[in-house]
């Protein structure tokens, strides 16, 4: 009886320990696959040993789409613009305007071209990645549930990282490059490292001391930016995309109940498109200040 009840213990505590994974593992298998948006870009051929991938596709595809816009709507110019043109210079002159409003003048007419170049492409890209069939046409299998996509031939540009990367390394590179333009070599470390203001005796060297400490602070600060500018972008956009993705497995009304979220997330692609340009105006204007004040003591005088 004893040899009994000890087995029944064992076999009991065995199925307390097993059991739960057993089930776990069975309603793992049974549950109905969907199509999940991965979190890296799917490479969809390699001709010549160069590998494409699917966010690449929709990169090009915006890039010759911008390219081919432009073209067309400045074929023939006209004083009186009217259709295509009047839209491309409205849209041009008020990034234009807005950005010498807040870089000044001299310093606006340096970096226009970078500026509006992002804010147009990341826009255009956010909105195209919500097109129906970005996602959702490309290589899979058929399920119980359906067929399920495993290889997107399209996938929204700045839903992989490595595109918001590269913008934001880019965008390092000339923040560097316009700052010795307008600082010099000495005058880019004085900014970053030398004391501000006019101080004698020992608080001198105080200032000295923490000004470098504050200046290594910074430049943390500065290497990290690339880093934070690409995951803001790339997480929003990824989020959102999975988030439509989420709403399409909703039974019967799928179409509906994306609606308002179709609508949310083209608020949202123009909000990060603008937060972009912004953010990186900004970080050049920090480091251009001394050459901005310059310019608006010129104007007063």
């Amino acid at each position: 009886m004893r040899t009994l009840m000890t087995r029944l213990v064992l076999l009991s505590t065995l199925l307390l320990i097993v059991g739960p994974t057993d089930v776990a593992w069975a309603q793992e298998q049974a549950a109905p696959e969907h199509h999940r948006l991965s979190q890296s870009a799917v490479e969809i051929a390699r001709p010549f040993g160069f590998p494409i991938t699917n966010s690449m596709v929709v990169t090009w595809v915006v890039a010759i789409g911008l390219i081919v816009f432009a073209q067309f709507a400045t074929r023939h110019m006209k004083e009186v613009p009217e259709g295509s043109q009047n839209f491309l210079e409205w849209l041009v002159e008020s990034l234009y305007n807005f950005l010498e409003g807040l870089l000044g003048a001299n310093l606006a007419r340096q970096t226009f071209w970078f500026f509006a170049t992002v804010f147009i492409f990341i826009l255009a890209a956010n909105w195209v990645g919500l097109i129906p069939g970005v996602g959702s046409m490309g290589w899979g299998h058929h399920t119980a549930a359906g067929f399920v996509i495993e290889e997107p031939l399209f996938r929204g540009a700045n839903a992989d990282v490595n595109l918001t990367l590269a913008m934001a390394l880019t965008f390092f590179a000339l923040w560097i490059v316009w700052g010795l333009r307008a600082l010099g070599p000495m005058g880019f470390l004085k900014e970053m490292f030398a004391p501000k203001g006019s101080t004698t005796g020992a608080l001198k060297v105080l200032m000295i001391v923490v000004f470098f400490a504050a200046g290594l602070l910074e430049l943390i600060s500065i290497l990290f930016r690339p880093v934070s500018l690409s995951f803001r972008l790339y997480g929003n956009v990824f989020a959102g995309e999975t988030m439509l993705e989420t709403m399409a497995q909703v039974p019967y009304i799928a179409w509906l109940v994306q609606i308002p979220f179709y609508f949310l997330e083209l608020l949202v692609g123009l909000v990060q498109a603008l937060v972009f340009m912004l953010l990186t105006a900004v970080f050049t204007l920090l480091i251009c200040q001394h050459q901005h004040h310059e310019e608006g003591s010129a104007a007063h005088h």
